[in-house]
């Protein structure tokens, strides 16, 4: 079967200067996320807004409130986040969206919450990919569900984990964690314990998702029939230090050409790099007779 094709486009961004804060008596908007993803009407982007060059020194709210009326006054409206708990970044996000919303009924932002999941040893010198970190991921669910029950109006998709399967990352786990929770968020959300449109995903590089044979197993086939729909990464760019045979230099033959030429010839071969990619999974999803909807979860360009 083929899997319905619908885009979702993030983008990493940094820090952000203010914005005006406009007053209306229009009533408090909220979208589902089947409302949101896949349409034009609601760009998204990859969201961080750490104003230092350390996680350490989260944003103020007001100073997340000034980014987020920035991302507004460019058109966006959906945001994707990484942690609930190992910093404040999230929670205070979500109370500064709240509080834009309660001072102007209008104004409309959501939010796709990461829970991040560690391997046992992550960022240590003897980390064990076998095994997960049962504290920290244990924790990072918990706060979802918790902001996800607090915020219930902005936070529409929870996502397990950020390239949490993908082997060239310093923490990944194997797929049958990542389906442990998501199949734990699924039951809570059959309980009751969440909102019953919330969708509930995991964020990871296009070749963990199945896009390379040596990812496939049983485990990973149930995670894609399971989950609401797949977040894709696929940078060309960044792909590069893991995929020297994407050039950027200049091919022999066109070592000689104009400038411009070259240029152009290299974003061509990314932009078909990336449709490789997107069709590898797309095409994995078909072999094991799981339709689902393919959203890119991150891609854009180092700056």
């Amino acid at each position: 079967m083929k899997a319905i094709r619908h885009l979702f486009f993030l983008m990493a961004t940094g820090s952000l200067l203010s914005g005006a804060l406009l007053i209306s008596c229009q009533s408090r908007q909220s979208k589902s996320a089947a409302e949101i993803l896949g349409y034009p009407e609601y760009p998204a982007i990859s969201y961080g807004g750490y104003r230092q060059n350390t996680r350490e020194v989260v944003p103020a709210v007001e100073e997340l409130k000034e980014d987020m009326l920035i991302l507004e006054a460019q058109g966006i409206k959906v945001l994707r986040t990484y942690n609930t708990q190992q910093f404040a970044q999230a929670e205070r996000l979500l109370q500064a969206i709240d509080e834009l919303n309660e001072a102007d009924p209008s104004f409309e932002m959501y939010v796709m919450l990461g829970a991040w999941i560690d391997c046992l040893g992550a960022w240590t010198g003897e980390p064990d990919h076998t095994k997960e970190d049962p504290v920290n991921n244990q924790a990072e669910i918990d706060a979802a569900v918790e902001l996800t029950r607090r915020y219930p109006d902005i936070v529409k998709v929870i996502a397990v984990g950020n390239e949490a399967m993908v082997t060239w990352q310093g923490h990944f786990v194997p797929a049958s964690t990542i389906l442990r929770w998501v199949t734990h968020l699924q039951d809570a959300r059959d309980r009751g314990d969440l909102p019953a449109s919330t969708m509930i995903t995991t964020s990871d590089n296009w070749a963990a998702l199945g896009g390379e044979e040596s990812y496939r197993n049983e485990d990973l086939a149930e995670l894609v029939s399971r989950m609401d729909f797949l977040s894709l990464h696929t940078y060309a760019f960044h792909d590069t230090f893991y995929n020297p045979a994407l050039q950027w230099a200049p091919l022999p033959a066109e070592a000689e050409r104009p400038l411009a030429e070259q240029v152009a010839r290299a974003v061509e071969r990314a932009i078909q790099l990336q449709k490789d990619q997107y069709r590898a999974v797309e095409d994995y999803l078909a072999s094991i007779g799981v339709a689902k909807e393919i959203h890119i979860g991150e891609t854009g360009w180092a700056s």
